[in-house]
C-alpha cells in the first residue's frame, strides 16, 4: 500500500482510531494485522517470506540468549545466513549469474546459468537489516530476546517503516509496543504536521521532478550539456524529497500513536563536507553499517591501510545494498573515494586566507556538487549511460532542448518555488530551532501555514500514485 494512495487515506485513520479505542493488551495484534494488510497490498503470498524469517530469528535469538561459548556464535550465524541468503536469492542471484555468464564468455566457455526472474519482495533490504540488528544486539547482550512472538513480529513488520525505514534498533522500538500510549493531542498535531510535510515533499516536489529526470535519464544519448546538468540536479532533489518524504510520513504516522521512530534525515544538502553529508543522509542505514560492518572490521583503530580498506568495503557493500547493478556499486565506491580524499584533506595545513563565510560557502558548494555528481551513477540505467552522461555534461550547450524536458514552463516554476519553500523551512529548522520556532507563532499563523500547505498539495501535487524510489531496495 502506498502512502500517497486513496487506500492509505482510509487505512490510516481507521487503524489509528481503533488503536486508541482498544485496550493496550490488544494493540499489538491490531498493528500486526494492519501491517500484514499493508504489506499484502502488493504480492500477498510474499508475507509468508516475512513470517519465515521472523520465526527463524525469533528462535535464533532465544537460543543465543540461552547458550554459552561457541554455541552463541553458531546461532547468530544461523540468523545471519538465513537473512542474507534470502536477500541473495531474491535480489542478487540473477545479477551474479549474468556476470558469471559474461566472464565465462570472455574465457570462451559456453555455459549459461539459469535465471530465476523472481520479483523482489518490496522493502526486503530494509526489514532484513532490521531483523539482523535484533539478533546481533541480542548476541552482544544489549537487548534481551523477546519472549512474545507477536511483539517481535511487529518489530519487523510495523507498517509505517516496514518497506523503506527508518531501519530501527530493537532497543528503541520493541519496548514501545508494550507501553500504554494515551491519546496526546500534541503528538497527533505534531505527527500529522510531519506527515503533511512529507506529502508535500513527495507529491509536489519529487513526483513532478521525476517527469523531467525520467525524460532525460531514460534516453541520455539524446541530450548533452544543460539538459543533463539540470536533470542531475533535479534528481538530487527528487531522491531526497522522495525518500525523506517517506521517512517524514512514517515517523509522523507512528508519532500520532505515541511511538517514536528515529530521525532519518537532517538537511543533508547543507553538509559542509562529505563526511558530514553521511551523518545527515539516511542516518539509520549509515549508522547500521558503522555499527555492524565498519567497526567489526576494525574501524579506524586497525592501522591506516586497513582503515582505508574498511571504508571502501563499507561503501561498496552500501552501494550494492541499494541494488543489483554495477551503477550502485560505482556510486558507493565514489563516496568511499570522496571520504578518503576528505580525510587526507583535513590533515593538510592550509592557511585560511579567505573570509570564514566564503570558506564555508566553498566547502558546501564542493560537497553538494560531489554528491550530485555521484547521483549520476545511482540514477543511470547502466554503467554505459552513466559514463555517457559524465562525458557529455560539459560544455554547457544544447540549450535549445530545454523546452523538451518533460515539464512545461509553469511546472518548472512550481518546482522552483516548492524547492525554495523546502530550503526556507530547512533553514529555519537549522537556525531558528525548527519546530520550537514554529510552535512559538500564533495559533492563527500556524493554521494558516497548515491550510496553505494542504492547498498547495491538493492543487499543485502530482497524484499519479508513483511508488517511492526506495521501495525497490
Amino acid at each position: 500500500m502506498l502512502f500517497n494512495s486513496v487506500e492509505f487515506l482510509l487505512f490510516f485513520p481507521i487503524v489509528t482510531t481503533l488503536y486508541f479505542i482498544l485496550p493496550n493488551r490488544w494493540r499489538w495484534l491490531l498493528l500486526f494485522l494492519a501491517s500484514c494488510l499493508f504489506y499484502m497490498a502488493w504480492i500477498p503470498i510474499y508475507v509468508t517470506i516475512l513470517f519465515l524469517i521472523i520465526i527463524v530469528d525469533y528462535i535464533a535469538a532465544r537460543k543465543i540468549e540461552g547458550a554459552t561459548g561457541s554455541k552463541r556464535k553458531l546461532f547468530l550465524l544461523v540468523s545471519v545466513i538465513a537473512n542474507v541468503s534470502l536477500l541473495a536469492i531474491f535480489k542478487y542471484y540473477d545479477f551474479l549469474c549474468q556476470n558469471f555468464t559474461e566472464i565465462l564468455q570472455v574465457l570462451h566457455i559456453s555455459w549459461k546459468f539459469p535465471a530465476l526472474n523472481l520479483i523482489l519482495p518490496i522493502g526486503l533490504s530494509f526489514h532484513t537489516f532490521q531483523a539482523l540488528a535484533y539478533t546481533i544486539e541480542v548476541y552482544r547482550g544489549n537487548q534481551p530476546a523477546e519472549r512474545h512472538l507477536g511483539i517481535y513480529a511487529l518489530y519487523v513488520m510495523f507498517y509505517p517503516q516496514l518497506v523503506a525505514g527508518p531501519i530501527e534498533r530493537p532497543q528503541n522500538l520493541i519496548h514501545q509496543f508494550k507501553e500504554d500510549h494515551q491519546f496526546v493531542p500534541e503528538n497527533v498535531v505534531s505527527g500529522l504536521r510531519l506527515m503533511l510535510w512529507g506529502f508535500f515533499k513527495k507529491i509536489v516536489i519529487a513526483d513532478r521532478l521525476a517527469m523531467l529526470v525520467n525524460q532525460v535519464y531514460n534516453q541520455p544519448h539524446e541530450y548533452s550539456g544543460w539538459p543533463l546538468l539540470i536533470a542531475t540536479y533535479c534528481f538530487a532533489y527528487q531522491i531526497y524529497c522522495d525518500f525523506s518524504g517517506y521517512s517524514d510520513i512514517a515517523i509522523g504516522a507512528a508519532r500520532v500513536m505515541g511511538i517514536n521512530l528515529m530521525k532519518n534525515f537532517n538537511s543533508p544538502y547543507a553538509a559542509s563536507n562529505i563526511q558530514d553529508f553521511w551523518h545527515r543522509w539516511h542516518i539509520s542505514l549509515s549508522t547500521w553499517f558503522r555499527d555492524y560492518l565498519y567497526i567489526p572490521l576494525g574501524g579506524s583503530k586497525c592501522g591506516e591501510l586497513f582503515r582505508l580498506r574498511n571504508i571502501i568495503i563499507v561503501f561498496f557493500v552500501s552501494g550494492l545494498w541499494h541494488g543489483a547493478n554495477w551503477t550502485f556499486a560505482e556510486w558507493g565506491l565514489l563516496h568511499g573515494f570522496f571520504i578518503i580524499v576528505y580525510l587526507y584533506w583535513k590533515r593538510v595545513s592550509i592557511p585560511k586566507i579567505l573570509p570564514a563565510a566564503l570558506h564555508q560557502f566553498i566547502s558546501w558548494f564542493v560537497t553538494f556538487n560531489a554528491a550530485c555528481f555521484a547521483w549520476i551513477f545511482f540514477r543511470a540505467n547502466s554503467i554505459a549511460d552513466a559514463h555517457w552522461i559524465v562525458q557529455h555534461l560539459f560544455p554547457l550547450n544544447n540549450a535549445d532542448k530545454l523546452g523538451h524536458l518533460g515539464l512545461t514552463g509553469g511546472e518548472i516554476l512550481v518546482s522552483i518555488v516548492a524547492i525554495f519553500i523546502l530550503e526556507l523551512v530547512q533553514f529555519l529548522e537549522r537556525n531558528k530551532g525548527g519546530v520550537a520556532f514554529f510552535e512559538k507563532q500564533k495559533l492563527t499563523t500556524r493554521w494558516i501555514c497548515y491550510y496553505t500547505l494542504f492547498f498547495i498539495i491538493i492543487v499543485l501535487g502530482e497524484f499519479g500514485g508513483a511508488r517511492f524510489i526506495y521501495f525497490q531496495f
